[in-house]
């Protein structure tokens, strides 16, 4: 193998990493911002939530 070849091997190599990588950066950013609506969603509370108390004796 060639010099010429084995560098634009070692490039493909090299891209293919670079764009494993921004695919998974992009993929955990994503999963971020789910899980951030969903605590949101979460957090919301009911409006008559905590306005009775059932005593029972």
């Amino acid at each position: 193998m060639d010099i010429a070849a084995l560098a634009i091997s070692m490039k493909q190599v090299d891209l293919m990493q670079n764009v494993s990588i921004a695919v998974t950066k992009q993929s955990m950013e994503f999963q971020e911002q789910s899980i951030e609506q969903l605590i949101e969603v979460t957090n919301v509370s009911h409006p008559t939530l905590g306005h009775t108390i059932d005593i029972s004796i």
